[in-house]
């Protein structure tokens, strides 16, 4: 809106749009509850108390609040395009989210990214990008795309970028690698977040010291505390495989909570539509003891000043008017969602269509050297390393365990819980397979495989034998990419995912309904994890403690190198 016409509007001389009468506002800046009346024009707040307005809608005592924002995501994780995401996460009061889309572009680069650009105009959210840093996460994994320095800059005059996405490659910051500090050179006079699980002491200060001010990997209050005295906004984290919101609670106090903010990261399907978004982290946050007032402030003041978003996170004059409307201070469910004044949801429900798929064509990305593909693992020694799942966490043990042998070969020892892994290339048909052995993921018998493996994305396959192993992963290349449980030679469930290997093109809840199939399947089969697809996406991440695989063999993270799979 042009500034003289915001000022007469403000000053009542012309009718607003809308009033929202009788609203207890939320005021996350004074921390009050106020009785007032909200005037809106165009997409903006334009004043509180009485005004003249063509349209009037009564609250009768309902809460009104800013609506909500997830201060980092990836959308991909939710297996549907930002259009899609939306229906979700909008009628549960999210009305801005901060999205790192390195999952697609790991797969597809720039033209992945600005696919997820194009998806997300004209919907009901706003979609705000941040850079990614790290394609690849680190030289030791095959992806589809490289993003320098230099590309990155293309991004920067966009409107909706607002800096370098979460800095994965800590030790290359911290060892002062060339490649990590020219992109962090390429955006000083942005926001540049973090990515540094366990960093502590003298190397965090040098992370901190590099600009990079934001983390979301916190898995302690103790290691949160260190962060957060150190200069960084912590970011609360609640995905559906890692979950950290109740761990992290205590953190919060009336006089640090200005640095905390919540998100989601990654967060499948059931957990967006069973559990909820960001409202579903403000309400344990109260039922945990958080003040009410505090926790919406994390979910909506806070992430909008580190994020430099001035138009939102309040209720006040001049500021787009994102706000959520609901009954019950203690448990925030919102009945009504406005974005830029206009009425987008209603008592869980879109009331506008989201956006149709972009035009835009995305290339195949399943390209397997099939023939070179070999599951079997040569007998070496008695012991080997094991990557040793913890539930509900995106860590792992660093496990040393007797191997089971037969005719020379280290095979699945499901009585145990040993199953074999392996990591397939998938971009290059360079026929690179890395291989190597897990611990936690329970199945009994059968295999699980899937085209989504943070953040390279080759297929990663989980299984108790090579058969149900080789099954999964080929019906997964058919599919073009997706997730797959196999037993021995049958399909027993599947996702397609074709756009990228990562997302579906059909609506959510069709999504969520092969979703559920496929971890009914896996359940069957023997895994007790609450999502034992998005367990196994992790554990091919060599930027997460302790051990893990990728492409090109077994990764010590700690040690941030190679190591042999055997011992002795």
């Amino acid at each position: 809106m042009e500034l003289g016409a915001l000022i007469r509007y403000a000053n009542g001389e012309v009718p607003a749009d809308l009033l929202l009468k009788n609203a207890r506002l939320v005021n996350v800046l004074s921390g009050e509850i106020e009785m007032v009346h909200i005037a809106i024009a165009h997409s903006r707040i334009v004043g509180l108390g009485d005004y003249e307005s063509e349209r009037v809608i009564d609250l009768e005592g309902a809460y009104l609040a800013p609506g909500f924002i997830d201060a980092h995501v990836h959308i991909e994780s939710a297996m549907v395009p930002p259009s899609e995401f939306a229906r979700v996460v909008v009628p549960r009061g999210t009305t801005t989210v901060v999205t790192d889309p390195h999952e697609i572009a790991n797969v597809l680069g720039l033209d992945g990214i600005r696919f997820m650009f194009d998806s997300a105009k004209y919907g009901p959210l706003s979609m705000y990008v941040m850079a990614s840093s790290c394609v690849p996460a680190t030289h030791m994994e095959t992806n589809g795309a490289v993003l320098h320095w230099y590309d990155l800059v293309s991004l920067q005059n966009d409107p909706w970028v607002l800096g370098l996405a979460e800095v994965m490659n800590f030790p290359g910051v911290v060892y002062g690698e060339d490649e990590v500090l020219d992109k962090l050179r390429t955006f000083k006079d942005f926001v540049i977040d973090g990515h540094s699980p366990g960093l502590s002491g003298k190397a965090l200060q040098a992370y901190v010291a590099a600009g990079i001010h934001s983390d979301h990997e916190c898995t302690t209050v103790e290691e949160a505390r260190e962060k957060l005295a150190a200069g960084m906004m912590i970011f609360i984290r609640e995905a559906t495989n890692a979950r950290n919101l109740k761990t992290l609670l205590p953190l919060v106090t009336p006089l640090n909570h200005q640095r905390i903010c919540f998100c989601t990261d990654d967060r499948q399907p059931a957990d967006l539509m069973d559990e909820g978004h960001i409202d579903f982290m403000v309400r344990t946050a109260i039922a945990e003891g958080v003040d009410p007032i505090i926790a919406i402030r994390m979910a909506t003041l806070n992430p909008a000043h580190y994020f430099r978003l001035r138009d939102r996170g309040a209720i006040v004059p001049g500021y787009r008017a994102d706000m959520i409307v609901f009954d019950d201070l203690r448990a925030p469910s919102p009945r009504l969602v406005f974005r830029g004044g206009k009425l987008v949801a209603r008592d869980g429900e879109l009331v506008v269509p989201p956006p149709a798929l972009p035009d835009r064509s995305l290339r195949h990305s399943i390209n397997v050297a099939w023939d070179q593909v070999d599951m079997r693992i040569p007998n070496e020694g008695r012991r080997a390393r094991v990557i040793g799942v913890i539930p509900n966490q995106l860590v792992t043990e660093h496990l040393i365990e007797e191997m089971k042998c037969e005719n020379g070969f280290a095979v699945a020892d499901p009585n145990r819980d040993i199953l074999k892994m392996a990591v397939i290339e998938r971009h290059m048909a360079s026929g690179a397979v890395g291989k190597g052995f897990v611990k936690g993921v329970g199945l009994r018998r059968g295999a699980l495989a899937s085209s989504v493996a943070h953040d390279h994305h080759n297929i990663v396959v989980i299984g108790a034998d090579d058969a149900s192993m080789m099954q999964a992963a080929r019906r997964v290349g058919r599919l073009g990419g997706g997730m797959v449980v196999a037993d021995g030679d049958r399909v027993l469930a599947e996702v397609p995912l074709p756009l990228a290997g990562l997302m579906s093109k059909e609506p959510i809840h069709v999504v969520r309904e092969q979703v559920d199939r496929a971890l009914n399947a896996a359940h069957a089969l023997g895994s007790p994890l609450h999502d034992p697809f998005m367990a196994m996406s992790f554990l091919a991440l060599e930027v997460i403690p302790s051990l893990k695989l990728t492409d090109q063999g077994l990764v010590d993270v700690e040690r941030f190198e190679f190591t042999d799979l055997w011992v002795e």
